[in-house]
């Protein structure tokens, strides 16, 4: 038999957290930009933590709970850390990333550099 669970240690902000789950998103490239749609219910945008460097999409977050956890009677709903990140293989406007969130559904636009873009070339009768 062993003895009582000790409580997690509660982390300083500095340290580095672990991931307690991992979100889903769905993905789908436009002629224009990349769209990413995240599953995150319950999720503050201020606890979002949005970074896009070397074609690496990091989202961070944390859901919290909403009722003391010896109130519940279930409790399915995912709570505490979790962080996702993709490789992104497009050239990305860095610059014109936009993110929000509505419904617990975050949506990221990632529009492509312009020589991403298609484009159409014209040939010539020779």
């Amino acid at each position: 038999m062993t003895g009582p669970k000790k409580r997690p240690e509660k982390h300083s902000e500095n340290a580095t957290r672990g991931t307690t789950f991992t979100p889903r998103f769905d993905i789908w490239e436009g002629e224009q930009e990349l769209t990413l749609l995240g599953d995150l219910p319950g999720v503050d945008p201020a606890d979002l933590d949005v970074q896009f460097e070397n074609r690496l999409l990091t989202i961070r977050g944390e859901v919290k709970r909403q009722a003391s956890p010896d109130s519940y009677l279930l409790s399915e709903y995912e709570v505490g850390d979790f962080q996702r990140s993709f490789t992104i293989g497009e050239k990305i406007d860095a610059s014109g990333i936009t993110a929000e969130m509505k419904d617990g559904v975050l949506t990221l636009h990632l529009p492509k550099s312009e020589e991403a873009k298609p484009r159409r070339i014209k040939v010539q009768a020779g």
